[in-house]
């Protein structure tokens, strides 16, 4: 296991992929790289599995089927591990948290973004497949907010991916079910806490929505992440979380408390490495009022004309990408929303798009 991990820091990949049948894989700027060697066998798998795995874990895996937690590898990296059974056989899957902690600007996200970080309260919504780099983003947002104000910032997490030193704030980081059993339970002990700012790694069913909407309209600054795709699907994602007799107050409350949605997807770049791609809406009196009359289709146009508050379709930002030769125009056009007019403004521009 050391040489895989030793391997895995190496060669900067993303993942670290470990099924019986195949020999291990790399995931390298987002492309599967199996490394030469024999296919895993049952043994294989199940010893490198007993050879990181806390027993804590071990008898989550028993019960449940799969564990996932933190792992440190010496001074070199940290990882954050997924262990499942699959065909009666052990897998891993670890992907490498760097260990860098990116600026705002690093990850290519607009000044805008800093100002909305001096907000007292209110609820910040980062968005995407997994693996889009949601959890980077968050972790750049509360080391901004580490540098620049005071206060005390709690983090729920399941696992602790970064790891935040106390700068000009207190950081709290909770990890679930290790220190606190649920997102929920933590969020509303956090609220006793004397917390100005929460990171709420996931918010995953309808308590941990709740509790993190009500704790953004008490005076709180609350971050949170969803799988969703875009600005609008996530509004309509919390509000369709919640039972039909509670989706108007529910639109109210988070027409009142939203501050920003950011969507992102990471995509391949040219030369190596990867590069995110982003929708930004902040929340303003027009785009309140759309989610408060379930409108929420009409949230584009507002973000399409926001530009001057820092606002940006994903479509726009690939095709700034495109033209900037970080991405190609066949990436760019794979990972956009509307395909077909993705495919003109290339055209316009000179670009080579293959026939999809």
């Amino acid at each position: 296991m050391k040489d895989l991990l030793d391997l895995t820091v190496e060669q900067n990949a993303s993942d670290l992929h470990l099924q019986v049948g195949l020999p291990p894989t790399l995931r390298i700027s987002g492309s599967m790289t199996p490394i030469d060697g024999l296919p895993l066998t049952p043994t294989d798998t199940e010893a490198l599995m007993e050879s990181i795995t806390p027993d804590a874990h071990k008898a989550n895996i028993k019960l449940n089927g799969g564990a996932e937690y933190g792992f440190n590898f010496n001074n070199k990296a940290r990882f954050r591990v997924s262990v499942l059974r699959a065909k009666s056989h052990f897998g891993l899957v670890l992907r490498q948290i760097p260990s860098k902690i990116y600026s705002l600007r690093d990850l290519g996200l607009p000044d805008k973004i800093r100002e909305l970080l001096h907000r007292p309260r209110g609820l910040i919504l980062v968005a995407g497949p997994t693996g889009s780099g949601k959890t980077t983003t968050l972790s750049s947002m509360v080391n901004y907010m580490n540098e620049v104000r005071d206060g005390h910032i709690i983090t729920i997490e399941d696992p602790i991916e970064y790891f935040h030193d106390h700068k000009r704030c207190i950081v709290t980081q909770r990890e679930v079910p290790v220190d606190v059993p649920t997102y929920a339970e933590a969020l509303r002990r956090a609220l006793r806490q004397d917390p100005d700012v929460i990171m709420v790694g996931e918010m995953r069913d309808l308590e941990t929505m709740e509790a993190a909407i009500s704790a953004a309209e008490t005076g709180h600054l609350v971050f949170g992440t969803l799988h969703t795709n875009s600005a609008a699907t996530t509004v309509d994602r919390i509000v369709d979380a919640f039972p039909a007799y509670t989706k108007e107050i529910i639109r109210t409350q988070l027409a009142a408390s939203l501050v920003a949605i950011i969507s992102q997807v990471l995509c391949p770049k040219i030369g190596g490495g990867r590069i995110a791609a982003y929708e930004i809406m902040v929340n303003t009196t027009s785009i309140a009022s759309l989610i408060r009359e379930n409108k929420t289709f009409r949230i584009d146009s507002d973000i399409q004309t926001g530009a001057s508050l820092g606002m940006i379709t994903l479509d726009a930002h690939l095709m700034s990408l495109a033209n900037r030769e970080l991405i190609t125009p066949d990436e760019a056009l794979e990972k956009c929303r509307d395909p077909i007019s993705m495919r003109e403004n290339l055209l316009k521009s000179g670009a080579n798009v293959r026939n999809f």
